[in-house]
């Protein structure tokens, strides 16, 4: 996926910018390295469990409690605290995304809004569908709420022509989407990014893995192939969890994608009706 958001036109150094996303990388590689080596480093989910600490045993020589995932997950190395962040990161910024795209929804179910926006149109009650989208409260409403105060000024203004009037009208709701739309986009950039780097992340720390493994194999000198594949299979933790990141990364862009495609056509669909109602009534 691109590193630019096509419908925000925001870039992933742009997201950077933010405090709150640096806030949210920092917090979630904390949070990673406490669960790290508190939780999976416990020594209670190893073979020797609190004597590895007494006997000062390096952690690469511990040895998981066999079905012990938590273990098998910290043998995956250094580079599992990073995934963890990035799924931490994945994570909140879904949320953060789901409660924005919630609270531009507004009240109610947008069909039902989109339609009795339409049909006070059709009737020239200008001040009854003010008064829905003040009620609406989302940005579909704030838009057409735009659109209608300019609608209501054009209406008693007698100086401009029916063509000047439409196109007035136009603008005055292409600027008030253009001013709503990018904070429904905002931070999809991050999304996207993470459904891209997170195989890649989880690859090399199984490529590193691999390579710890069988560095380790050759200076023992001698063949050992339970030594190997416990190496092996440590190595691949890393592949499974950046798969898993990305997949999830995945799935929540085009969820929301899809959802901020369909709330972009409400959006033209009401604008629509509004020029049209105008024009229609207009002189």
């Amino acid at each position: 996926m691109n590193k630019t958001n096509s419908k925000g036109g925001q870039s992933i150094g742009d997201a950077l910018k933010s405090w709150f996303t640096v806030a949210v990388i920092v917090l979630s590689f904390l949070i990673a390295l406490v669960i790290y080596w508190k939780i999976m480093g416990n020594p209670i989910n190893f073979e020797g469990g609190a004597d590895l600490i007494k006997n000062k045993v390096p952690s690469d020589k511990w040895h998981p409690i066999p079905g012990n995932y938590l273990a098998m997950v910290f043998k995956g190395g250094m580079i599992v605290p990073l995934l963890m962040t990035v799924l931490l990161v994945l994570i909140t910024f879904s949320i953060e995304r789901g409660i924005t795209i919630a609270r531009a929804s507004g009240k109610g179910k947008l069909n039902v809004f989109v339609k009795n926006l339409q049909n006070f149109l059709a009737n020239d009650k200008i001040e009854d569908a003010i008064a829905a989208c003040d009620k609406q409260k989302g940005s579909l409403a704030n838009v057409m709420k735009a659109g209608l105060l300019r609608y209501r000024t054009l209406q008693k203004d007698p100086t401009l022509s029916k063509d000047q009037k439409i196109l007035a009208l136009q603008k005055e709701f292409e600027e008030a989407t253009a001013l709503e739309l990018p904070m429904l986009s905002r931070n999809l950039v991050i999304l996207s990014t993470i459904a891209s780097i997170s195989v890649l992340i989880g690859l090399l720390g199984t490529v590193l893995g691999m390579i710890r493994a069988f560095g380790a194999l050759a200076q023992a000198g001698a063949p050992d192939a339970l030594s190997l594949a416990t190496g092996i299979s440590e190595a691949l933790i890393n592949t499974a969890f950046g798969i898993s990141g990305s997949l999830l990364g995945i799935l929540m862009y085009n969820f929301y994608s899809t959802q901020i495609d369909s709330f972009t056509y409400k959006i033209d669909e009401a604008g629509f009706s509004l020029v049209q109602s105008f024009a229609a009534q207009e002189k």
